[in-house]
């Protein structure tokens, strides 16, 4: 039942972002109470009956088709990561797949990493590089990878995901441009996670925490928006280095059911790459570890002893 209300949720949410004109529909056909397509709409231009369709939405309905659930994505216009959300939706309501099967994490809660992973984090070293779980919790780091995200490091291990970094910490909300694309595509992430695995404690003592203490993260939470980042480029206004922009990609760990590294680069000679390096060489003059730091290790000292407050 819990997979096919997460079903009908998204269905409702998808449904709720489609204007009728964008489908070829009066914008003006009587009184609408909510915004997007009725009900009726929705099913008329999948070829379902309005009572299927409304026993999908609310979790009665259970073993959809793959004909039918592609009849309802053409109709909501889904394509790439949303078309394929919606299909992993309807095999888990359906019971063709297992919440498990779908992005699972062994032991939810996992904080170690392999050492041949701690090793290969160290010879990346000057690029900044980091290793998360599916719900985005920091589980190691090299050096520059720490000194890119300041102060996420000083928090205790069980608030170091980098989602709540985004909205909760004052470092973390000014360090992202633009911060609105960039907390979007995180909480993307995460409801495309959330959809496999809906009844994880890790994810909802997460999103629960988020939804009390963030309006912007309730927003975002609330369109349902799918997203799985492959790579591609941030922009960081960083308190130490400055305005850099460097491209990262994001690579799947075998046998760990979601954990990814994530690794940071620059243009060759560039000021973006000028920059970056700056974040590895504070650290070799400061004398601070040339170790990963693994999430349940004390926070790192800055070159006076004292951890680092928000860079």
């Amino acid at each position: 039942m819990a997979q096919s209300t997460e079903l009908g949720k998204y269905l409702r949410a998808r449904r709720a972002l489609v204007r009728p004109e964008d489908v070829g529909l009066p914008a003006g056909a009587g009184i609408r109470r909510t915004p997007g397509l009725r009900r009726e709409e929705l099913a008329t231009l999948s070829g379902v009956s309005v009572d299927y369709y409304t026993r999908l939405e609310r979790g009665r309905e259970t073993n959809p088709s793959p004909a039918v659930i592609d009849a309802i994505a053409r109709a909501l216009r889904l394509c790439g990561d949303a078309y394929a959300r919606l299909h992993e939706l309807a095999d888990l309501a359906a019971g063709r797949t297992a919440p498990g099967d779908v992005g699972a994490d062994p032991g939810h809660g996992e904080r170690t990493v392999r050492e041949p992973v701690l090793r290969a984090l160290e010879a990346l070293r000057p690029l900044p590089a980091y290793v998360v779980n599916r719900f985005n919790f920091m589980l190691a780091a090299n050096v520059p990878g720490r000194r890119l995200t300041p102060g996420l490091w000083d928090l205790p291990p069980e608030q170091r995901n980098l989602t709540r970094y985004l909205f909760l910490h004052p470092v973390g909300r000014r360090l992202y441009r633009p911060w609105e694309e960039t907390v979007a595509s995180s909480v993307a992430h995460l409801r495309a996670v959330a959809g496999a695995d809906p009844d994880s404690p890790e994810l909802a003592a997460l999103v629960g925490e988020l939804l009390l203490k963030s309006p912007d993260f309730a927003r975002l939470w609330e369109r349902y928006e799918v997203f799985e980042r492959g790579g591609g480029s941030k922009t960081f206004d960083h308190p130490k280095v400055g305005v850099m922009t460097l491209d990262f990609e994001v690579m799947q760990l075998g046998r760990t059911g979601g954990v990814r590294m994530v690794v940071y680069s620059a243009e060759p000679g560039g000021p973006d790459e000028a920059a970056m390096l700056r974040l590895d060489s504070a650290a070799r003059r400061s004398g601070e570890a040339d170790d990963v730091r693994e999430a349940d290790r004390p926070a790192e000292a800055d070159a006076d002893g004292r951890p680092e407050q928000g860079g």
